[in-house]
């Protein structure tokens, strides 16, 4: 045996470790989004590289590479399919005015239109939610666009996969999109073959396609969106499994928000499917999108899909505006509350104006880091006269916005960094003070089914438990 020779390859590929440790501290350098991830990323790079190199190829990105090129296609096209029919789309569009700046972010961010007449459903709990999907999926015509973060081979899985399946073999387009990661299991299912054989059109997301985005896993498609041609579209918190209608024992009762919208803003579920679609596949959805809209209701509806491919963090600035733009009130239902700096200064801020600022998490979070971060993020807002509320009425799961009397937003992004920064995410945000005032009496009814959290609750906790939550404080980027 040559020890020289081995001891010469030993010595290479360290200084090749070396040098790949310096390259990524320098990327983290110039990309992070935030001074802590860079000081973070560079001083364990370069310290422990053996450790950290292969840590930060798997999580350390924020930037999801390749994605944004493909949106702004889908988008080009749309545009030239809406100048090419009639003018029908047109007159629902909201023009951006300087006069409202909320709105004229929040449009900008989207890189989408607001639309008029619009008809809005709201859909309280797994039963009502999949009830409603089954009717709309047993209309459809012509096509079927079906995304969901997490599909499960189970009771409620096999029910839909049937009615594709159904569907696919009448005739009618049905593509079906899912999460790798969050759907690994649905990956190597028996439902998913009898799918294909049925003529469904089913894809990953494949969040690890392309060669910057090779040993990612720290990108999530979150989205859940089911369009029935092009006339329906369904937007919210729940995925497709038999927990998200409250039959799994150990969680008990699901409590999850989803809405129902009809109208031209269908258009905005359509082309987030679209672009998603076209990622996964490299080929485009092959439906004749049908741009002539009806406007069935009152309500303006903002389609808000969000990405970690934009420059900008489009999730945590919707909720940021939000915030900065309330006047008497600002409720945020979700299961996590691990907010960034900006948007807790802002939520603080708020408070102190005169706002009633109040967040609804679960009481019992999902996991032991995240509940500790809940924790940690509730002592802040409390000491500024922000409410925080435990939802004690089961595992709520829900991801709702109320601001004042006229803006309620339903969606999948949560309360947190990675819906924020990591997450493919998309939100319904709808100007409608009917529409407002119903989700304000379901969070009016949950708030009775929570437990209002007090300065005093916390500062019982013995010492190990404020130590937990600055432990747990320093995960929340990732949380």
């Amino acid at each position: 045996m040559d020890y020289e020779l081995i001891a010469q390859a030993v010595g290479i590929g360290l200084l090749l470790l070396y040098a790949a440790a310096v390259i990524s501290a320098l990327e983290a350098i110039l990309k992070s989004r935030t001074p802590q991830g860079a000081i973070a990323w560079t001083i364990s790079l370069i310290t422990f590289p053996i450790v950290a190199l292969p840590v930060y190829l798997i999580f350390g990105r924020n930037r999801f590479d390749g994605y944004l090129e493909q949106r702004d296609i889908i988008e080009k096209e749309s545009l030239r399919m809406i100048q090419r029919t009639s003018d029908n789309i047109q007159e629902h569009l909201v023009p951006v005015s300087a006069d409202s700046p909320m709105y004229a972010s929040l449009f900008n961010l989207a890189r989408m239109p607001a639309t008029r007449g619009n008809a809005l459903t709201l859909l309280i709990d797994g039963a009502a939610t999949f009830d409603d999907i089954i009717a709309g999926l047993n209309s459809a015509r012509s096509y079927i666009l079906f995304q969901f973060y997490i599909i499960r081979d189970d009771k409620l899985g096999r029910r839909l996969g049937r009615l594709l399946a159904d569907k696919a073999r009448e005739g009618v387009k049905v593509y079906l999109l899912y999460d790798e990661i969050g759907s690994r299991s649905f990956d190597r299912s028996r439902l998913l073959k009898q799918l294909h054989m049925a003529g469904v059109s089913v894809a990953p997301f494949n969040t690890r396609q392309g060669s910057r985005n090779r040993f990612q896993l720290n990108f999530r498609n979150h989205r859940k969106v089911v369009v029935v041609d092009g006339r329906q579209a369904w937007i919210g918190g729940h995925n497709v499994g038999d927990e998200y209608l409250g039959l799994n024992k150990r969680i008990g009762h699901w409590r999850d928000t989803h809405a129902r919208v009809e109208g031209p803003a269908v258009l905005g579920a359509e082309l987030a499917f679209a672009t998603d679609w076209l990622w996964a596949t490299r080929s485009p959805l092959k439906v004749d999108w049908d741009f002539s809209r009806q406007a069935p209701g009152n309500s303006t509806v903002l389609v808000f899909p969000s990405d970690p491919a934009s420059e900008y963090e489009e999730a945590g600035l919707m909720f940021h505006q939000s915030i900065v733009a309330a006047r008497h009130r600002i409720w945020i239902a979700s299961p996590y509350f691990v907010p960034d700096r900006g948007i807790m200064a802002a939520l603080q801020l708020a408070a102190l104006r005169g706002v009633d600022v109040r967040v609804m998490i679960p009481d019992e979070p999902d996991g032991p880091v995240v509940a500790m971060a809940n924790w940690s993020f509730t002592r802040e807002l409390l000491a500024c006269g922000g409410k925080v509320y435990r939802y004690e009425g089961g595992f709520m799961h829900q991801k709702v916005l109320l601001m004042d009397d006229q803006l309620a937003g339903v969606g999948t992004a949560n309360f947190d960094n990675r819906s924020f920064r990591l997450n493919f995410e998309i939100t319904l945000l709808v100007e409608d003070p009917a529409f407002a005032g119903e989700v304000e009496a379901m969070l009016v009814h949950d708030l009775e089914r929570s437990r209002q959290v007090g300065l005093a609750e916390l500062e019982g906790k013995p010492a190990w438990f404020t130590l937990g939550m600055a432990i747990a404080r320093l995960f929340a980027p990732v949380l």
